[in-house]
Formats: structure tokens, sequence, C-alpha cells
């Protein structure tokens, strides 16, 4: 008889993160691994809110906070979503937690029942599917191909609800594709959303501040407010910020879920750090001029990235509107071998073959739910950008001259 729960039976352990310690590993050994897997910027953070969080620790703010976030901060968060979204919310609306995975980590386990349905548009972010199987519930993945820009058609929306459904999770800027939903197609899936009262949303915007072309960001709840009660709307400093070490995440909705998943904290990790509290209220309170800067290298690279594999041959690549990451098709490039003879039969094998034989730690599009890609995170330098698409390039037509053998 096993001691561990039977419910780990219903998770994996995050890809993005097994592609990470991977890579750390043959570090560690002396291989000189370029990383293109984890996603956070390469930025510093900024050096006023490094200062605000010295301020807190010199003032003795080391102590327990509120469970759910201090008032400063849900101040703070309020006031970010009035200024930045045009939504009201109160402090009791709010809930602050140890990152934006936490926060829907929370959410599901509030309020998935076994056998709850959660619709999860694919790709997807590799943590949902787990969240809510972990939760009881049943994930239903919605395939978005290239064809449709990665993003959720309405129909289809439609067609995957049924009476059992719960939750739909929708991020935008999306994680792994940089796909971004307009104002129409958010208006399209509130049409259908209005129809189906059972079903809440959890609107994931981590990424909002992170858009190119001119690109003009949107949520959910501020598109059609009459779904407000049924939006959770979860965001946090960790990417506009370069905060994801701080582990700040924080979410919008109804006051009853809040308590919820307030309660819910209260028994796991409690309240999320007080020095890092106390940087995110910098954070949300201050200008953020630097973004302007950030988002010209992020351009530049996302430029160059997407350059760098259309040229490579049986590959391509769709230019994203936000985010920081690319999704490359490498599916001409299956059915062909490595020079040591191993097939490349999907996307797993070939992001294997990058990381040993290339030296290039990328994550495979089957971890997001769509095979056939696999997602570069372009945060990193342009000198390791350029020597990873060289190395991604020289691998493929390796492949391609084995397969020509």
């Amino acid at each position: 008889m096993s001691f561990l729960t039977t419910r780990l039976a219903r998770i994996k352990p995050s890809p993005t993160i097994a592609v990470t310690v991977k890579a750390a590993e043959l570090k560690a050994a002396g291989k000189d691994v370029i990383g293109l897997g984890a996603g956070e910027p390469d930025f510093d953070t900024p050096e006023h809110i490094k200062q605000a969080a010295v301020e807190a620790i010199r003032r003795g703010d080391t102590k327990y906070t509120a469970v759910g976030g201090t008032p400063a901060l849900k101040k703070a968060v309020c006031d970010k979503f009035k200024r930045e979204n045009g939504l009201e919310y109160a402090a009791n609306q709010i809930v602050v937690g140890g990152g934006a995975k936490q926060v829907i980590f929370n959410a599901l386990l509030a309020t998935i029942n076994e056998g709850d349905e959660v619709i999860i548009p694919a790709p997807y972010w590799v943590s949902y599917p787990d969240m809510v199987a972990f939760a009881g519930g049943t994930p239903v993945t919605v395939a978005c191909p290239e064809s449709q820009g990665f993003k959720l058609h309405p129909a289809d929306l439609k067609k995957a609800i049924t009476p059992k459904t719960k939750w739909l999770i929708l991020n935008s800027p999306s994680n792994p594709t940089g796909a971004v939903y307009s104002e129409q197609e958010l208006r399209a899936v509130a049409d259908v959303l209005m129809a189906h009262p059972q079903v809440h949303v959890i609107a994931d915007d981590i990424y909002e501040h992170i858009l190119y072309d001119g690109m003009k960001f949107f949520t959910l709840a501020q598109i059609e407010p009459k779904l407000y009660s049924r939006i959770l709307t979860v965001n946090g400093v960790s990417k506009a910020f370069s905060m994801t070490g701080w582990r700040i995440g924080y979410a919008a909705g109804e006051k009853s879920l809040i308590a919820a998943m307030t309660d819910i904290q209260s028994h796991s990790t409690s309240n999320p750090c007080s020095i890092s509290q106390a940087a995110a209220v910098a954070a949300l309170n201050q200008p953020a001029d630097f973004l302007k800067d950030w988002m010209k290298s992020f351009r530049e690279r996302c430029d160059k990235v997407v350059a760098g594999l259309n040229a490579i041959e049986h590959m391509s690549c769709s230019t994203p509107k936000g985010a920081f990451y690319v999704f490359p098709n490498c599916s001409q490039l299956f059915g062909r071998k490595t020079p040591s003879g191993r097939p490349i039969s999907d996307s797993t094998s070939f992001c294997e073959y990058l990381l040993e034989d290339a030296l290039v730690a990328a994550v495979a599009g089957s971890a997001f739910g769509l095979e056939g890609h696999f997602r570069i995170s372009y945060a990193t330098s342009d000198a390791n950008l350029a020597k990873a698409l060289e190395r991604i390039g020289d691998a493929c037509r390796k492949l391609s001259l084995k397969n020509a053998a």
C-alpha cells in the first residue's frame, strides 16, 4: 500500500521546470547549454522596486501580514484595476498570493467538485490541466491551431460547454504562443458565455503589459460588465516588472470566492512575503517608464528569432503579438533521424535532440497541449539567441542530411 496519495496520479511534474532543471544539470557538468525554456524576463528588477523592499526591511516590516495581502497592496491593486482596466473593486474583492500560480490553484480548489469541467484552450500554460485534475475536476481542452491564430473560436467554445462546465480559463497575451485577443474577439467569447450562466472565467492577464505592434490590451470583465461577477481576473508583478522570484500574484473577483480562496491560503502558506508585498506596492503605484525600453528589446529579439527560425528549412514560425515566446512549427522534421540514428517522432523527441545534441533547451509543444510545435522563450541576451538559432539550424540540417542519406 502506497504511503503517497492517489491524487498524485492525476498530475505530472511541470515540463517547463523539468527542462530548466535538466539544462542546469548539463551546465553544472560543464556543458555550454543555452536555456530558452524558462518563462522569465532577463532584465533586473527596477531599482526603485528593490529600494522599496530594502526600506521595508529597515522599517521592520518583517512580520506576518493579513493572509490575503496588506491593506496597502490591496489598495494598490484596486487602483491599478481602475486606472488601467476601468474596473472597480473593493478591498474584500482582492486576494494576494505567492504568485499568480498559487492564486489560480486556490481558486480551483475553492470551487471544483468531483466531475466539474474546466474548458482550457490549447495550447495552454502547462499547469492549468494539472491544477484542475488535482482539484478533482476534468480538464476539457479545446484545440486552437495555428490556422486560427492559436485563439479560441466562439463556435468551439459553445460546443465544449456542458451542464458540468464550471470554468473557462482564458490567457491573453498567451503563454506559449504570444497570441493576443482583440476587443472584438473577446466580445464574441462573452456573447457565448452570456447564454451559459453556470460558466465562470479565470482571466489570466499576467502578460498584460507585454504587447507589440500597437496592440491594445483588453480583459474580459471590462468588455462585458454583465459577466463581472462571474470573472476572476488574475494578474501579478512577475512578468511586467521582472519580479518572478519575488512571488507576488493577485486576483479580483466576487467577494465570497475571494474569501474562500483566502481561507484556503490561511491553511497552506498564509500571507505572501511581507517584503515582496512592499516591493509590489512600489511596482504598482509608481510609473513603469522602463517598460518602453524593455518592450523595444523584446520586439527586436522577437523579430530576430522569428526571422531566424523561418530561415531554417522545414520549420516555420508565426509572429506573436505579445508575451516573450514563439511557438514554431517543427512537424515537417518528424520522421527523420538524428546523426546517431534516433528517430524524431514528435516534439518531445525533437526537443530532447536539441538539448542533448545542440545544447539548446526548449519545451515540447505536447507539454502545452498542441503537438507539432515547440516553445522558445526569447527573454535572454541577443548573443544567446544568435548562438541558439545557429545551433538549432545546424541541428535541423543534420536531420535533413541523415534523412536524405
